[in-house]
């Protein structure tokens, strides 16, 4: 697992990219599972239901944020099991993310891109995405769950620190 934040920013015309990776050695199949089915998704992030389809919306509770809240993800994309592109909605924002999977040599490389419309959320969004992947990989491979205050706001400098590296200024 992460001890380090690795994340990176990406400016882009009306925003800013997010990308934060972990590398698996499984089977693309086998991590894409991890990802999209709920008995596993329950595992590191949260379960959800509904008829999982490229359009559809489904319901997914987070189950590791106070009071496990469910919210409303829309499918944008789903191409097995290489890409799934989803929008969560919600009363204050529209949060865009992808997952993006390749593999060689053994190796399952997930990428985690969420598309910020306002690149000083990373600060936030950075930290928290740490922690999810490493949930993944605290499932995946049976190890004890991290906890929360290793990543926020100890992270938060970091992801703040990238907003001067892409500042154009």
């Amino acid at each position: 697992m992460t001890s380090s934040p690795i994340g990176r920013l990406f400016p882009t015309a009306d925003g800013a990219d997010l990308v934060v990776n972990r590398t698996f050695r499984a089977p693309i199949e086998d991590v894409w599972a991890s990802v999209t089915e709920s008995d596993r998704t329950a595992r590191w992030f949260g379960a959800w239901q509904g008829d999982a389809a490229p359009g559809a919306t489904i319901k997914v509770q987070m189950a590791f944020e106070e009071q496990s809240p469910w919210f409303d993800f829309r499918i944008d994309a789903c191409e097995p099991p290489r890409r799934l592109a989803v929008s969560m909605i919600d009363q204050s924002s529209n949060q865009r993310l992808e997952l993006l999977l390749s593999h060689a040599d053994g190796r399952t490389e997930l990428r985690l891109v969420h598309h910020l419309d306002n690149p000083a959320e990373a600060g936030d969004m950075g930290p928290g995405w740490e922690y999810y992947l490493d949930m993944l990989v605290a499932a995946r491979d049976g190890l004890p769950t991290p906890d929360f205050g290793d990543y926020y706001p100890a992270m938060k400098p970091y992801y703040e620190g990238l907003l001067t590296q892409t500042d154009p200024a």
